[in-house]
């Protein structure tokens, strides 16, 4: 118990309760006021909450269905990413009620921002929930269930977490179009999901991904030398043999972010214009003794 009260950090919550109350600004005052579908299971509950009696708000079907996914999902991801995780769903669904059902919020007939045009309640709406479940995941935990779902089940199923999420969403959205006999608020919805992907992406990876570089060159020495001088950083070399000319090679691994590329490339075309270079996208770059969790 005590080494699991250690794991857990009190920044973390304070973020997971920004995250939350975030992701309840994006779906109460930019989607479900407009009847457009969020991902997941909060799109789920949010077309139960539209079809079911008024008593079944968004809210309870947001702890009905998440809660049990992810305890579900406790002995996969772990204690701290399940407390986490229901800590954020928590805050989310107390977020949305407060919203739509105590604080003077009129959310009952368009968006107190956006009014009736479908176009921006969608981006904005992907946006700032997107904003929400991106801090959630950057955080340690998950704000959907889904998400923990197609962890479990997507190997067995032999498909991607992301091919997963993907079909389970194109199957919501057509459930929405038959239950509400049309199809232009769930096409507007992938545009939410759409704009909610690629903003959780840049939380989670950061907008300016630094990239990876393996320069294989005969002239390691030369080119180690002159990178750590021109950029202040270390580099990493490996030994390797060529697989045609069976040669003695070194491999330098190097990171850098996307404004430095031309420098380098010009410092290894000086040094050894024969050099062989690969550039990758990084997702993310820690040391395994800094705190993330």
């Amino acid at each position: 118990m005590s080494n699991i009260i250690r794991s857990l950090r009190i920044r973390n919550f304070v973020i997971l309760l920004l995250a939350g109350c975030i992701n309840a600004i994006g779906v109460t005052v930019f989607l479900a006021p407009v009847k457009l579908y969020d991902s997941g299971i909060s799109g789920t509950s949010i077309l139960l909450s539209q079809i079911t009696p008024e008593q079944w708000t968004l809210s309870v079907f947001l702890l009905l269905f998440n809660v049990p996914l992810f305890l579900f999902g406790f002995k996969k991801q772990g204690i701290t990413f399940t407390i986490y995780s229901l800590f954020a769903v928590l805050i989310y669904s107390m977020a949305s009620w407060l919203i739509t059902d105590v604080l003077p919020v009129d959310v009952s007939v368009a968006s107190p921002l956006a009014g009736q045009d479908l176009l921006l309640c969608a981006l904005f709406g992907g946006v700032i929930s997107g904003v929400g479940s991106g801090l959630t995941i950057r955080n340690g935990g998950a704000i959907d269930g889904i998400e923990v779902m197609a962890v479990i089940f997507s190997k067995k199923l032999n498909i991607t977490v992301g091919t997963f999420v993907m079909i389970y969403n194109v199957i919501l959205y057509v459930i929405c179009g038959i239950v509400i006999n049309s199809w232009i608020l769930p096409l507007y919805s992938i545009v939410t999901y759409a704009a909610g992907l690629k903003t959780i992406d840049f939380v989670v990876e950061g907008i300016d991904r630094s990239k990876s570089v393996m320069i294989v060159t005969d002239k390691a020495k030369e080119i180690n030398a002159a990178l750590t001088e021109e950029f202040k950083c270390g580099t990493t070399m490996m030994s390797a043999i060529g697989g045609y000319s069976n040669a003695e090679k070194t491999v330098i691994y190097f990171v850098v972010n996307r404004f430095q590329i031309y420098r380098m490339r010009n410092t290894i075309q000086r040094i050894d214009p024969n050099a062989f270079v690969t550039i990758s996208e990084v997702a993310d770059i820690f040391k395994c003794n800094d705190s993330i969790t």
